[in-house]
């Protein structure tokens, strides 16, 4: 039987993620440095280690695949995001295409709290919007039994 996953280990890691790839954004910060960074800061500290290392090498190691992703779904350029924005959309994005042992209400939920406590006053509706899109897509059967 798999161990019983940690919800506030998660949520401490996606806070973690966010402020990890906005860093790798703004900086253009060699992705291993980024990772190395934040593994040994007191933002890991309580976190899900595996699951920080995990999204955060996916989203970053195939930055243009992620964006392809939810690209569809803006009604502008990636380019033209909030940086914030931009780096909780590839997160989310990734985390509903790749973990799917992950409900897809719970990846939204998270996505748009960090929206909320990160980005601008109405980009939570944004995240939301795009990201209930995309896991219409992605996440068909799920959705269908809920």
């Amino acid at each position: 039987m798999a161990a019983k996953t940690n919800p506030w280990a998660r949520r401490r890691s996606r806070r973690a993620l966010v402020q990890a790839v906005y860093q790798w954004q703004m900086a253009n910060t060699d992705a291993g440095v980024v990772e190395r960074e934040f593994l040994e800061s007191q933002a890991m500290e309580k976190a899900d280690v595996a699951f920080f290392t995990e999204l955060l090498r996916g989203v970053l190691g195939d930055c243009a695949g992620v964006d392809a992703l939810f690209v569809e779904y803006l009604d502008r350029e990636v380019a033209s995001l909030d940086q914030v924005e931009r780096a909780i959309l590839r997160l989310g994005s990734f985390e509903l295409k790749n973990r799917i042992d992950v409900p897809y209400r719970v990846v939204i939920d998270e996505y748009v709290e960090l929206a909320k406590l990160f980005g601008g006053q109405d980009g939570y509706k944004y995240i939301n919007g795009v990201l209930d899109r995309l896991a219409r897509e992605v996440r068909k059967v799920e959705r269908q039994g809920s």
